[in-house]
């Protein structure tokens, strides 16, 4: 829309008169996105340049919302999943909350278990790789994945095996979350990029 034509934006709007940010958060991913399952939310910061956005003065308040992989939300014809290592041309200054909340993540899950709100209630260490893969954007090690989380008591086996696949081989071991809320498991860890 006007005046950031063909550019993509996040989705937002008006504070309601009766609800906190929180509540008007989750109402507008209810109402524009049909995100309805927030497994994780947190405010991030405050977007307040005098002349981030043409016409009256707009503060914007941003949040990191964590929605299961396995959702499945009906998007409105006008609005699209985009990756964040390939982002299109983003309105006003999206971008810069995009990557900000991106770093947040990232840092996240370093320290906290919260890759919880993006995993299933069950996953092999192969489906949680790629989880942590896509949000840090980077490759990782299940391997090593495996050893941090478990010394951490973050993961806890299920004793089941996921279902053989077409290409035949040992079924992988089932794993869950330890915790389904957001807790420090070691407050100086960081995760690294290989190299």
């Amino acid at each position: 829309m006007e005046p950031q034509v063909n550019a993509w934006s996040l989705p937002g709007g008006i504070l309601g008169a009766r609800e906190n940010l929180n509540e008007s958060v989750l109402r507008q991913l209810a109402e524009k996105v049909d995100v309805r399952e927030v497994a994780h939310l947190e405010q991030l910061s405050i977007f307040s340049e005098p002349d981030r956005m043409p016409g009256p003065r707009t503060v914007a308040s941003t949040f990191l919302g964590l929605i299961p992989r396995t959702a499945d939300p009906h998007l409105p014809d006008d609005t699209s999943w985009h990756p964040v290592a390939a982002l299109p041309e983003m309105a006003f200054d999206h971008r810069t909350m995009v990557l900000h909340a991106q770093s947040r993540l990232a840092a996240k899950l370093s320290y906290t278990n919260i890759a919880f709100a993006l995993a299933p209630a069950e996953f092999t260490m192969s489906g949680l790789r790629e989880i942590y893969c896509a949000a840090l954007g980077y490759p990782v090690d299940a391997t090593n994945l495996q050893r941090v989380l478990t010394r951490r008591a973050v993961l806890t086996p299920t004793g089941e095996t996921a279902r053989v696949g077409r290409s035949g081989g040992r079924p992988a071991a089932l794993y869950r979350f330890s915790d389904r809320t957001l807790r420090v498991t070691d407050e100086f860890a960081a995760l690294r990029p290989p190299g």
